[in-house]
């Protein structure tokens, strides 16, 4: 092919169409690389949150923490794969209640760690074990194993959690929830 012919073939794409189409790549591209290790959307799938986040609000959940190395603290509220394997809610949105060693216990509708009460100000009804349909038979107090976390939902008489299924492994955490950005009325950091 002669060098007139290699020009020739190109000339039927306008260079402007080159140039945006490379640009709409490049922006795609990174919006991909921001959702894969950055920062994602998550929809809220069911009421396990209520009233810090409701059914149908949408949040975003910073990655690069757990990308980096980091880990979860006491407090954080998560989202994380289901450890159910639910492919209808593939990912649930938890509060992290205590860390790998900590001690976990059940009592009088409150929950306490490493003995102590803790005050949960956000928490909505009262904390007891659960023992219903498929629910792991789990023993109080609960020592929270290696590489584990114990999450607990916001509304806790209407709250499948690690009361539930057990602590979850770490590595199961997607990200962690840090704005509520849907619907529009109720945008708020969490």
């Amino acid at each position: 092919m002669t060098e007139e012919t290699e020009n020739k073939s190109w000339s039927f794409l306008p260079w402007g169409a080159i140039i945006y189409a490379t640009i709409i790549l490049a922006a795609i591209g990174t919006v991909l690389l921001i959702r894969a290790f950055v920062i994602e959307p998550f929809n809220i799938p069911t009421e396990s949150m209520c009233d810090t986040v409701q059914v149908g609000d949408s949040v975003l959940a910073e990655k690069i923490t757990l990308e980096l190395g980091g880990t979860v603290s006491q407090g954080d509220i998560i989202v994380f794969e289901n450890p159910e394997k639910d492919p209808e809610k593939d990912v649930l949105c938890k509060r992290v209640v205590a860390r790998a060693g900590q001690t976990v216990d059940l009592r009088d509708g409150s929950v306490y760690i490493d003995g102590k009460r803790i005050v949960e100000d956000y928490a909505k009804g009262d904390s007891y074990p659960l023992y219903i349909g498929k629910a792991k038979r789990i023993s109080y107090p609960y020592k929270v194993p290696e590489g584990e976390i114990w999450v607990m939902g916001d509304n806790r008489e209407n709250s499948a959690d690690s009361r539930y299924f057990g602590a979850i492994p770490e590595d199961s955490v997607i990200g962690i929830c840090v704005m509520r950005y849907l619907p529009l009325n109720r945008i708020d950091l969490l």
